[in-house]
């Protein structure tokens, strides 16, 4: 690594609230306005069991995380832990299934803000979003925490109006929340599986781990408290929505949220909602584009990709040309392709992803009692991966399978 205040290393500005805040505008994100009606529909009366399981493998990954980023504070995340720990190979295949997942995701958030805030237009609006974003994230990565700051405290105002209004409403049954498995273990799995990503986002402190003030210690700190505070507001949403809702209302709410608020009797509230999901989602799409271009940098250092994508901003200490490419590549992506039911492969690349980081932190200690969160965290992921709907497990092995070949390809040429 370079030493301190080289000029090719990013620039440590980050507290731990700032990283909280990053993870939190990374987990409550769009995810929550959605993702409960596609759960609830696989899981049935499962719901709550599905998010208790998803919670759970989140959390050993984020120990993980947090063990490896304290061991490692670069650019990069699992890309960086992968290739310390278990090899080269194992690095990159991290790195590329975060990389490509993401920006599809990125692509598709951009699109879930213009879908929200002028549907008519939501192509043009998701590419303003996207330049509008990246020019914050070329600013420097303290101007990001503060708007990311500002998006997280909106999201959870809008959240908790949703939840007060849901169980101070007379709608609201406690009996809808019985615990049951009406849609069989393989339903319950499959929802922790969409229900998991809504959690992904702890990652992102993770992938800033460079520009981390005193990285050993905020980073263990930051992600478990990010995690702990999305946990508790997704369970809260949760119960609220199904109290209204009951499982089988919820799984066929296009909008759940908003379906949730004009059940209760409020339908004035539905278009704060919108508005709280569009932010969101502007929230979610900074923090994927920061993550993105952090592992595009260090991938880049590697020579993975571009060598010139790992140029570090003289003023701003950003990786600016990561930065420009990761956003020109999402722009085009939202200006030209509906993404949003194409991205199988994302949850499925994710999933690779956290299986590299708990195997890398399975290295670290040889204690049984150490090796037992990663472990679970580890077959976690792949129960997970292999739960998804089959055509997301099919396009999800494909795009890593071209991400291999790649690989090889490159280690031909430079043997030659």
């Amino acid at each position: 690594m370079a030493s301190t205040g080289s000029a090719s290393e990013l620039r440590r500005t980050l507290g731990v609230s700032d990283a909280v805040v990053i993870g939190l505008g990374s987990m409550v994100g769009a995810g929550i306005f959605a993702a409960l009606g596609p759960a609830a529909r696989a899981a049935g009366s499962g719901l709550l069991l599905g998010l208790a399981v998803a919670a759970l493998i989140a959390y050993c990954n984020a120990m993980a995380s947090a063990r490896l980023a304290a061991l490692y504070p670069a650019s990069g995340g699992t890309y960086v832990y992968g290739r310390e720990r278990l090899g080269p190979f194992w690095g990159y295949l991290a790195g590329w299934s975060f990389v490509v997942g993401k920006t599809a995701s990125c692509a598709a958030m951009a699109l879930t803000v213009g879908a929200y805030v002028w549907p008519g237009q939501a192509h043009a609006v998701a590419v303003a979003a996207v330049v509008a974003l990246t020019a914050v994230n070329y600013g420097g990565v303290q101007k990001s925490a503060w708007v990311t700051r500002v998006i997280v405290a909106v999201v959870l105002a809008v959240l908790a109006s949703v939840v007060v209004v849901c169980l101070g409403s007379g709608a609201s049954d406690a009996g809808r929340l019985d615990v049951g498995t009406s849609g069989g273990v393989g339903g319950v799995l499959q929802a922790a599986g969409l229900l998991f990503f809504a959690f992904a986002g702890y990652a992102r402190i993770a992938t800033l781990g460079e520009e981390v003030r005193d990285p050993a210690r905020t980073i263990p700190r930051a992600i478990p408290l990010a995690l702990g505070i999305a946990l508790a507001v997704y369970v809260c949403v949760a119960v609220a929505v199904l109290s209204v809702l009951g499982a089988g209302g919820l799984g066929r709410a296009g909008a759940p949220l908003a379906d949730a608020v004009r059940a209760a009797g409020v339908p004035g509230l539905v278009p704060v909602v919108r508005v709280g999901a569009a932010v969101a989602a502007l929230g979610s799409l900074l923090a994927l584009i920061l993550g993105v271009s952090r592992t595009t940098l260090a991938m880049a250092r590697d020579r993975h990709l571009p060598g010139a994508l790992s140029a570090v901003h003289p003023r701003f200490k950003v990786p600016h040309r990561a930065e420009l490419a990761v956003g020109a590549v999402v722009a085009a992506l939202a200006a030209t392709v509906d993404v949003r039911g194409a991205i199988g492969f994302s949850s499925f690349g994710v999933l690779a992803y956290y299986a590299v980081a708990n195997a890398s932190a399975w290295t670290l200690s040889s204690a049984p009692t150490a090796r037992v969160p990663p472990s679970v965290g580890l077959l976690g992921c792949v129960v997970l991966a292999f739960s998804l709907p089959a055509v997301s497990v099919v396009v999800g092995a494909g795009v890593l399978a071209v991400g291999v070949g790649a690989y090889g390809v490159r280690r031909w040429v430079a043997a030659r």
